[in-house]
């Protein structure tokens, strides 16, 4: 992989009313057409996503929306679309028409930032449209914004520079395995190859700990399973083993107890989310009945085989130990219910894909409907009766 993952860039939404100048002020930062512009109200309909190298911050995703004031059917449609993007907003700019201002809408827009905990910032466009007057207002009520006339590339230079230093406050992801271990460990990575593996590389979730041991002088070994035990007995010293979440049962048999032992679907599950929430979610997996009515959600979207973790193990173990009667519906990418209060259950995919924001951001939604949530390596160690050993290691950090 020679680019950095959307799930590890900061996702930066524009939001405002139509005609406000958004996809403008768009193409703008990134010195391309990418969006559609026109003087038509609603040109732009479904948000529109850029990756791109925000110099010398870092990488970025930048998300073009539909106005907040659409109407009709097809404007409703549009709107909701838009708040839907609210979930993986780590940074907002809301766009102001300068030359016709609905502060009122601001406002409102404001509060609902605040609601998400989406730290943000007003830019004023169409400043070359605007009177002294109408500017030296502006400025006095919304001291801290930014007014910019896309067409003036050094407005577009003073924005970036503005941005960034707000973009520096934002909070760091946690390390994956930097912080529970000193440099110069040792770990190894057990990556079963199966129907599921992709030809010709590893997934995700493994790249990035290879690139964390990395980044905290960690010496990381990869084996399959198969060659566990050869590795264990060549290394003079292991730290750490981790594995995939679905060998768990056959990987305990062979790591000595001695050397503790994870997943990396559990240690996403504190890098992406709130651990303490989603380790509370298996006390309420022991406690469903076979009636129960449980959602399983996977951000990735690929076909399935008879070895897919979540559509056809996961499923299986819970039919087994609860019963085979238990209700079982699947969210597949971002399509994740509005609506979770009819569930006894959530269990999450390790969400490697997504950011940190949307993985919280859906935890709160599970906790406003009471309803409990866990994620696929929790589930899979509790199944295989080690979970107990495989939080071992994070506790003392958010265990």
């Amino acid at each position: 992989m020679n680019q950095t993952p959307h799930s590890n860039r900061v996702h930066i939404g524009i939001y405002g009313n139509r005609n406000a100048g958004k996809s403008s002020l768009f193409n703008a930062i990134l010195g391309q057409d990418v969006a559609v512009v026109s003087p038509v109200e609603g040109t732009t309909t479904d948000p529109v996503f850029k990756a791109m190298e925000l110099i010398p911050f870092g990488p970025v995703v930048w998300i073009d929306t539909a106005g907040l004031d659409d109407e009709g059917i097809l404007g409703s449609l549009r709107i909701e679309k838009t708040k839907q993007m609210l979930g993986r907003t780590d940074f907002a700019l809301y766009v102001l028409d300068g030359s016709s201002p609905d502060l009122h809408a601001y406002e409102e827009m404001k509060q609902v930032f605040k609601r998400f905990n989406i730290p943000h910032l007003l830019v004023v466009n169409k400043r070359d449209l605007m009177s002294a007057d109408d500017v030296e207002k502006i400025q006095l009520a919304y001291q801290e914004c930014v007014l910019v006339s896309v067409s003036d590339l050094n407005d577009i230079h003073h924005l970036n520079d503005v941005l960034q230093k707000r973009l520096k406050s934002l909070e760091e992801e946690e390390p994956l395995v930097g912080d529970l271990l000193p440099y110069g460990s040792t770990v190894v990575l057990v990556v079963p190859i199966d129907s599921e593996a992709p030809k010709g590389r590893i997934i995700l979730p493994q790249v990035q700990i290879i690139r964390d041991c990395l980044d905290h002088g960690i010496k990381c070994h990869v084996v399959r399973d198969t060659e566990l035990a050869e590795a264990l007995e060549e290394l003079p010293k292991v730290d750490l083993v981790i594995t995939d979440s679905q060998a768990f049962k056959e990987v305990a048999k062979i790591v000595p107890p001695a050397i503790p032992l994870t997943g990396f679907s559990i240690l996403f599950s504190r890098q992406k989310g709130d651990f303490n929430k989603l380790l509370s979610g298996i006390e309420a997996l022991k406690r469903l009945k076979a009636d129960a009515k449980i959602l399983i959600s996977e951000n990735c979207t690929h076909n399935h085989s008879h070895e897919d973790i979540g559509r056809v193990k996961i499923p299986n173990m819970i039919r087994k130990n609860i019963g085979t009667t238990v209700n079982i519906e699947f969210a597949m990418g971002h399509d994740f219910p509005a609506d979770l209060s009819q569930y006894d259950l959530v269990i999450h995919c390790g969400a490697c894909m997504v950011t940190r924001k949307t993985m919280l951001h859906r935890i709160d939604r599970a906790d406003e409907s009471e309803v409990p949530m866990t994620n696929y390596g929790l589930t899979l160690a509790y199944f295989s009766g080690i979970l107990e050993r495989s939080i071992e290691i994070l506790k003392g950090r958010d265990a």
